[in-house]
């Protein structure tokens, strides 16, 4: 998931000129309970009041109206959850029903869900139906998009706690990567193809943690197989990306090999954050000293200096407690070989100490 970042400091210069209003800032914290994250919450209003200050219009304080409430009201409604794998769902509003590619979201869903997974999908028709469908309700988000036309929520996500309905694509673009382990696509229009290369650019571009997206057809399609020779035959081909970069997603016509592709990627990795010039990866066991050495040689690349060293939790994951048993593999990465970073997860899921995803 999507870590926050630091707080860059700057305050506003109405409230730089006055310490009363810094003083009730820090009150008003106070008189609303309190928070660990004062500090951020101390910087949002001091954003606020920059608006003030620079008499912003009314139509860019709805904006940003608009957008922050839609975003607290749906960390509010995934918070209970934050600990269940989950899975993004994409693909055609207007796939029928009886279409094989309907069928394929449905068995995915129905899958997935199986091994203990939550699907989130835009809450219409077509595939996103076909996702919480095979899900079922308990096991389903919906996050619907307001639209000039009607998009009313499919029957299986209607009236639930856990539907969020956002103004804004991009909040809800937001709120579909930050909430999601996994990233699944169905065949679909202009809003799949925007979707699948604004995550892969995210994912390849390090604003995304690394995590799985496979691209699933229907039994036989060309579909995505038609996208994947478009990748390699002109983006690749003309050297817009790397070769390794074809690591960070995967095509299939085979539910079985996607949800395998889903549920592999944590077989051994867990998370991921940076702390300071280093990356630290998570994992539920970690690699043995013979085995550390060769995924140091073999990745040597990737890294600005030194070696992958093995790590108790450093002092800076001090608010990740819960995940303080986990074994970390901490390196010098580079920042900009992401698809050779997602194969380094790969050759970690595969060490031989590794439970099966099972």
């Amino acid at each position: 998931m999507v870590e926050p970042k630091q707080t860059t400091g700057i305050r506003s210069g109405v409230s730089s000129r006055n310490g009363e209003v810094e003083s009730l800032i820090q009150r008003l914290i106070e008189i609303a309970g309190g928070s660990p994250h004062a500090e951020f919450l101390h910087e949002m209003i001091h954003s606020v009041l920059r608006l003030i200050e620079t008499q912003a219009e009314r139509g860019d304080v709805k904006i940003l109206n608009a957008a922050l409430r839609e975003l607290v009201y749906a960390f509010k409604v995934f918070a209970p959850y934050r600990g269940v794998r989950k899975v993004s769902m994409f693909g055609s509003a207007r796939t029928a029903e009886d279409q094989p590619e309907y069928q394929q979201a449905l068995a995915f869903a129905s899958e997935i869900s199986r091994r203990g997974w939550m699907v989130i999908t835009g809450a219409g028709d077509g595939i996103m139906k076909a996702g919480q469908g095979g899900a079922g309700r308990e096991r389903s988000f919906g996050v619907n998009i307001r639209l000039p036309f009607v998009q009313p929520a499919n029957e299986f996500i209607q009236h639930d706690s856990k539907l969020l309905t956002f103004r804004y694509f991009f909040t809800r673009k937001l709120i579909l990567l930050k909430e999601t382990d996994g990233i699944a696509l169905f065949p679909g229009g202009f809003g799949t193809m925007d979707e699948a290369f604004e995550i892969l650019t995210l994912i390849q571009t390090g604003k995304s943690n690394p995590l799985p997206l496979v691209c699933v057809d229907r039994p036989g399609g060309d579909y995505w197989r038609a996208w994947d020779g478009y990748v390699r035959g002109v983006l690749l081909a003309r050297g817009l990306i790397s070769p390794a970069d074809l690591a960070l997603y995967r095509v299939t016509d085979r539910i079985e090999t996607a949800v395998a592709e889903m549920t592999g990627f944590y077989r051994n990795y867990h998370s991921s954050r940076s702390v300071g010039d280093r990356l630290v990866i998570r994992l539920q066991h970690a690699p043995a000293g013979e085995d550390l050495e060769r995924l140091t040689r073999e990745f040597r690349d990737i890294l600005v200096d030194g070696a992958l060293t093995v790590s108790p939790p450093l002092s800076e994951e001090a608010n990740a407690q819960a995940l303080a048993h986990l074994p970390r593999l901490v390196l010098h990465f580079n920042r900009r070989d992401v698809g050779r970073l997602r194969q380094l997860i790969d050759a970690l899921n595969q060490l031989p100490a590794t439970p099966p995803a099972d």
